[in-house]
């Protein structure tokens, strides 16, 4: 696996990779709009060049991943949120594009009432929509897997599953969460548990559409449905399930990209644990 983390953006889209430099990730994981903001100011050109050149150049192009917007919700049953959402999603996959980045992960959305499958209908729809408004750009979609609070969708694999079916385009893959599937009640904790789960998931969703993960332990309890992330081997999970993940040959070419809390005060710490796991 690829180890890397989400890094900061401020002061410009270069400044990622410098972080990501810093340490000494393999892949990287941005936000490329203010998170609290459904219209964003436009992407810098000069700084976008820049960070096309120095991404490049540090070979996180290939594997870069952006994070949209919390703010997005593709299954809003609000009329007004769902086309701020989808034109928000759309901004999110040009800028991916206009960056070089071939990855953008989404939460799936909340149903907020209407229904698991009306929730999945509107999502597919959605992402269709979007998909056809950026039609020609090399970015494919992920999405996240989810702790299941609410009426989250996607916390199982049979959702993502419905959900690649009913969009029906190679520009969608999912993202898992090791938290949200441990959180969702998918067993991590042993390297017997991780092999079951996995299988599963391979199963369910195919392993090629698994195009990454996020590395986070869980602060509660198997099947707790509560999204509470914790540094690498100090939660519920363990370091066992992590051992097995990022050492499964399977995955090998994958980014592992850590969302511990605190940010970058606690990478060093987390990245030197999971390269120990690999062996170096």
């Amino acid at each position: 696996m690829l180890l890397g983390a989400h890094v900061s953006t401020a002061g410009g889209m270069p400044n990622a990779v410098a972080s990501g430099l810093e340490f000494r990730c393999e892949a990287i994981q941005v936000f490329t709009r203010n998170q609290r903001q459904w219209t964003p100011r436009p992407l810098d050109p000069e700084k976008t060049r820049v960070f096309r050149a120095e991404a490049k150049k540090a070979g996180y192009l290939e594997h870069a991943v952006s994070h949209a917007s919390y703010l997005i919700n593709l299954c809003a049953t609000d009329r007004a949120v769902l086309d701020k959402s989808r034109a928000a999603f759309i901004d999110e996959i040009e800028r991916c594009a206009a960056l070089g980045i071939p990855y953008l992960c989404v939460h799936p959305g909340a149903h907020v009432g209407a229904g698991e499958q009306a929730g999945l209908k509107t999502i597919a729809a959605s992402a269709k929509e979007c998909l056809a408004a950026t039609r020609g750009k090399r970015v494919t979609i992920l999405l996240e897997n989810t702790a299941g609070q609410g009426t989250t969708l996607g916390d199982r694999f049979e959702q993502l599953a419905e959900l690649m079916q009913r969009i029906g385009s190679k520009r969608v893959g999912v993202c898992l969460d090791t938290c949200h599937m441990f959180a969702a009640g998918y067993d991590l904790r042993t390297k017997k548990a991780y092999e079951a789960t996995m299988a599963k998931s391979i199963a369910v969703l195919d392993c090629d559409a698994i195009r990454a993960f996020h590395l986070n332990d869980s602060q509660h309890p198997l099947g707790s449905h509560r999204d509470r992330h914790e540094h690498i081997g100090q939660g519920e999970i363990g370091p066992a399930g992590f051992e097995a993940l990022v050492t499964d040959p399977r995955f090998a070419d994958r980014p592992g990209l850590l969302e511990t809390p605190g940010g970058p005060d606690g990478y060093k710490d987390n990245l030197a644990r999971l390269r120990k796991m690999q062996g170096r």
